[in-house]
């Protein structure tokens, strides 16, 4: 038996034992639920303690299959710890058999280099049986890398081909190859928001979950106090990431979309092109602040007159003005002001009572303000109001200066409903409900807040998450040369001011590790027309494979490439414009693509990988819209692997010619 068997039979060994302790710490938790609903303690502790015991039961027997480790660290001092996805341990007060990614010593993983030690000697790599489920006899190699200072870095070969592995099923969870870089941005500090500009294939999105899941391991009262929440850009996105956070043990998390997340309505209707474009401007905020307190009358004309038993307090119209006057000055959310202009009218006939017969008892005030002659007085000087009631008057007569002639007419209900109730909104409508929602009430915030593609967000939209985030911090995930819709943002620094957080820094993540370099480059000749001044992506990958197949007939060559990519390992994306995406689908329906094939438009593939992309009339997606070679830029860096481009009509001009590799 050579040392590398010895090593591996070791290894294999140590890995049974830590199968066998995950499973008596498993028995342990749910014996500890059962005793726990014996323990004597108030009720509020007593449920608190059960739910806390609830929750890490369902946590540990929800975890997903697996290998318990994929590293290893040898320290200067004589320590080994193996690093995995959670913690496991015979006992919480002896050393644990796995350490957990998140844990401070386990940053040395990640950060060592020959350079820098950091008290490493070695760090040993495992690698696994592709979609192994955790059987000890799947572990089929390691690899060790010596850090004594003043050696050179070596290339693991096992972190490439785990990078490198075929993107079959949902997006995995990239703990045993995170980078240095990567590590920097997923372990910064919990109250710090910040913005990663990523290029196709640099994790981005990985680092934006990978972060969450630190955060709610380094602080979990603060973070789930609140809530952590994931926004994606549609729910296939959401689908694709939707076991990254269960396989790092963390579940419970909400993963959403914006438009589910301020979703009031069904969308009933749709807007045009101009409407859309004034809606979602930052100058509607003050279009709906001014519509909503519009509606409080700042200077009553009437004296307010309260009985109280035989006797009847009164409040002279100037004092009441300037009750308002000063309530309006503060600013506080509307239905809050009208709580507080209530409060201090309260106030002022206590302190007139109080003069004539002495203190007045809690029970005296609150029967002041139920009083009717005060509510009527609330309801004609600031009425109680809904935010449908408010965006249908304004939609109804838009006449606010801040908007022109041709704006007012664009967002103009051609035929105003019958009453708020039964109107039919649209999604832009719906953002600015949320708007109102949020000057009427300040919404319950999140601790965190992970948004992905923000470069495509609008302003308003912008503002529906800084009202989450008001008191919590932010993960901003994106590309501006990725932005495809309307208002799709070309600064990073504006961006961030709309979302509450215009002092976050910007950091630029240009190296690619899953994109191979040849479909980089050809993506990158499209970078100068796309209204974007971003840097160019790299990729550490030098394989990959660009094709270029000029069919007389698109869908029969489209089926003959599709033909061609089902030869090799891995899942195939077909992508296209809306309009030919059912025949492109109709035309593959028997040429037995199964589940490794899935045809998408181009509108939808953001945010998702493919190992083979096979791109559809790339001039028909460039010219589809206005944001179109930002789409195409999009379509083309969705491939892992290998990307064809299937044409009729010429390629656009910007693709330089013929791309890099094998013609077709």
């Amino acid at each position: 038996m050579t040392s590398l068997d010895l090593e591996l039979a070791r290894e294999r060994s140590h890995h049974d034992a830590c199968r066998a302790a995950l499973a008596r710490m498993t028995e342990d938790v749910a014996e500890q639920v059962v005793t726990g609903e014996d323990t004597a303690a108030s009720g509020a502790d007593a449920e608190a303690l059960g739910r806390h015991l609830r929750s890490r039961a369902k946590e540990m027997r929800e975890q997903p299959p697996g290998p318990l480790f994929f590293g290893r660290l040898d320290l200067d001092d004589g320590r080994t710890h193996h690093i995995g996805r959670r913690r496991i341990g015979e006992d919480p007060a002896a050393p644990p058999l796995v350490v957990d990614w998140r844990a401070p010593v386990s940053r040395a993983y990640y950060q060592a280099g020959p350079r820098d030690p950091q008290g490493v000697l070695r760090r040993r790599r495992f690698g696994w049986a592709p979609y192994s489920a955790g059987a000890s006899e799947d572990l089929t190699a390691l690899e060790d890398e010596q850090l004594t200072a003043g050696r050179e870095a070596t290339v693991s070969a096992l972190l490439a081909g785990e990078i490198e592995r075929p993107r079959v099923g949902p997006m995995r969870d990239i703990a045993a190859t995170i980078q240095p870089e990567q590590d920097d941005l997923v372990r910064s500090a919990p109250a710090a928001s910040l913005c990663v500009q990523g290029a196709p294939g640099t994790g981005k999105t990985a680092v934006g979950l990978h972060r969450a899941a630190y955060l709610l391991y380094t602080h979990p009262q603060r973070v789930r106090r609140s809530g952590l929440l994931v926004l994606g850009p549609h729910r296939a996105f959401l689908s694709y990431i939707s076991e990254v956070l269960p396989s790092l043990g963390e579940t419970g998390v909400r993963q959403t979309t914006l438009d589910d997340e301020i979703a009031r309505h069904p969308v009933r209707a749709e807007d045009t092109g101009a409407a859309a474009r004034i809606k979602h401007d930052a100058r509607m905020a003050g279009v709906l602040r001014r519509a909503l307190h519009s509606r409080v009358d700042p200077a009553p004309a009437d004296d307010l007159t309260v009985p109280d038993g035989s006797y009847h307090w009164r409040l002279p119209a100037g004092q009441l003005a300037a009750i308002v006057a000063d309530v309006r000055e503060e600013a506080p959310p509307y239905a809050t002001g009208r709580e507080r202009v209530r409060a201090r009218i309260v106030r002022a006939l206590q302190l007139r009572a109080e003069r004539r017969w002495g203190p007045m008892g809690a029970a005296w005030a609150r029967r002041i303000e139920r009083a009717r002659p005060l509510t009527a007085f609330l309801d004609a000087c600031w009425p109680k109001v809904t935010p449908e009631e408010v965006l249908a008057g304004l939609l109804t007569d838009p006449d606010d200066e801040e908007l022109d002639t041709a704006e007012r007419a664009a967002i103009r209900w051609a035929r105003p409903p019958r009453s708020y109730r039964s109107a039919r909104w649209t999604a832009a409508d719906l953002v600015l409900l949320d708007e109102l929602a949020g000057l009427i009430e300040r919404p319950e915030g999140y601790g965190h807040v992970v948004v992905d593609e923000a470069q495509d967000l609008s302003p308003m939209e912008c503002r529906a998450i800084a009202r989450r985030t008001e008191f919590g911090s932010l993960t901003v995930l994106g590309d501006l040369a990725q932005g495809t819709t309307p208002w799709a943002a070309r600064d990073w620094h504006e961006q961030l001011a709309h979302l509450g957080k215009g002092g976050a820094p910007v950091v630029p993540l240009t190296l690619g590790y899953r994109v191979p370099a040849a479909i980089v480059e050809l993506a990158n000749r499209l970078l100068p027309h796309l209204g974007a001044d971003v840097p160019a992506g790299r990729s550490v990958r030098r394989d990959g494979e660009v094709t270029v197949r000029r069919a007389p007939e698109l869908l029969a060559g489209t089926r003959e490439a599709v033909r061609e990519a089902l030869a090799a390992e891995g899942s195939v994306g077909v992508i296209t414009t809306d309009a030919l995406a059912g025949p492109v689908a109709d035309a593959l329906g028997d040429c037995g693509a199964g589940e490794r094939v899935t045809v998408l438009p181009a509108t939808v593939v953001k945010g998702l990988e493919f190992d083979h992309v096979v791109v559809v009339e790339p001039a028909a997606i460039a010219s589809a819209e206005e944001r179109g070679p930002n789409r195409l830029y999009v379509a083309l860096t969705r491939a892992v692997s290998r990307l064809t481009l299937v044409h009729t009509a010429d390629l656009p001009e910007w693709l330089g010619g013929v791309p890099v590799g094998r013609p077709g």
